[in-house]
């Protein structure tokens, strides 16, 4: 049985990130205060037929993003799980540096909203949504 990763140990940079931040390659640039920035590093393995960015790797990208966030203001003990996630496209991702920036809006007892935005040279490339149960 696996254990739970302490996001905020990650931040902290006591222990390694997850698999599937080190598969897509994304850094914690910061976080703090439910909001996190993450850097990504964006090559070839990613690219669909079109020669872009497929758009599932871009969710899960502010998906990581978001968990960030979360995990800035939630007691050690604490866990979270997404329920949904929205992603609107507004530009193609290409090659290069992504940049994926992420806030905690709404904060409840037992869910919390938020956005996350992914951007390239300075342009949105998309807007991320999501609904997140804290467990």
């Amino acid at each position: 049985m696996t254990t739970m990763i302490d996001l905020k140990r990650v931040i902290d940079g006591e222990i390694e990130p997850p698999a599937c931040d080190k598969t897509l390659g994304i850094q914690v640039t910061s976080a703090v205060a439910g909001r996190a920035v993450c850097s990504w590093n964006v090559d070839e393995r990613f690219l669909n037929g079109h020669q872009v960015v497929m758009g599932g790797f871009i969710t899960s990208a502010a998906d990581i993003t978001m968990a960030y966030s979360m995990a800035t203001i939630l007691e050690r003990n604490r866990g979270f799980a997404s329920i949904n996630l929205q992603t609107t496209f507004l530009r193609p991702l290409l090659i290069g540096t992504a940049i994926i920036e992420s806030i905690i809006v709404k904060q409840g007892k037992k869910t919390c909203y938020v956005e996350a935005s992914v951007s390239q040279n300075g342009k949105y490339v998309a807007k991320i949504t999501s609904s997140i149960m804290i467990l």
